[in-house]
């Protein structure tokens, strides 16, 4: 987790926020959710972070949207990395969605 931030730091990435999503989900521990300027920057970043990762020994990361660099999804295992241009995160708002109290049980009817 505290590599993924510092690359994106590294990398000039925009209102980086993480949420912790071990209790709402069995995908991932941690999401990350970063904005880039435009696609170009989008995608800049996440050449940056998938090289840095691969340096670091984690090179099975996947990634997804790279040809629209709109939404681009870096999937680490245990951290899920979104970069975003502005309006798409905006449009999105995955803050929001995860970081919502879930209920602790589901309501049988």
């Amino acid at each position: 987790m505290k590599t993924v931030l510092a690359i994106l730091e590294d990398a000039k990435a925009e209102e980086i926020s993480s949420i912790n999503v071990a209790k709402k989900t069995a995908v991932a521990d941690h999401m990350v959710i970063a904005s880039g300027r435009s696609q170009r920057h989008v995608s800049a970043i996440a050449d940056q972070l998938t090289r840095a990762l691969k340096k670091s020994g984690i090179k099975k990361a996947r990634v997804e949207g790279l040809p629209h660099c709109d939404w681009v999804l870096v999937d680490t295992g245990d951290v899920i990395v979104h970069l975003f241009r502005p309006e798409v995160r905006s449009f999105y708002n995955l803050e929001k969605l995860w970081s919502a109290d879930a209920p602790d049980e589901a309501l049988a009817v």
